[in-house]
């Protein structure tokens, strides 16, 4: 059992959806996000003379709105219902975007193409909750 679920077991609030599809978005953004940063890293670095400016922005940027989902997510929401959907719009959508700029650069940098399949995982687990919690 991962941390993100072993912390909303024991919150005393009540988790605003399935536990298992709020932890595996938790986790599917932290994860994003250090792959992310991973792959800015891994580009900066590329010395193939390839245009990778607007891959390193794009996964900067996509690094602190998964970050930002992934904490506002471990927080309880009770008090605001429309802050969670709303947040896990804009996660999914700087995913997707991020994913297709990543996937243009995978065929010859490993790195983007891992970077994309986190992206594509973490879209993913937030249009999941999303539909969750839209019913």
């Amino acid at each position: 059992m991962s941390y993100a679920r072993k912390m909303l077991d024991n919150s005393p609030g009540k988790t605003p959806a399935d536990p298992d599809l709020v932890a595996e978005c938790i986790e599917a953004c932290f994860d994003c996000e250090q792959a992310c940063v991973a792959c800015a890293d891994a580009c900066i670095g590329e010395n193939e003379g390839l245009d990778l400016v607007a891959c390193i922005r794009l996964d900067l940027a996509c690094a602190d709105v998964c970050a930002a989902t992934g904490r506002i997510m471990s927080r309880e929401l009770a008090g605001d219902p429309g802050m969670g959907p709303n947040v896990l719009r804009a996660c999914a959508e700087a995913c997707r975007i991020c994913a297709e700029e990543c996937e243009r650069h995978a065929e010859h940098m490993e790195h983007c193409r891992i970077c994309a399949e986190a992206c594509r995982r973490c879209e993913k687990a937030c249009n999941d909750l999303l539909s969750a919690l839209e019913g």
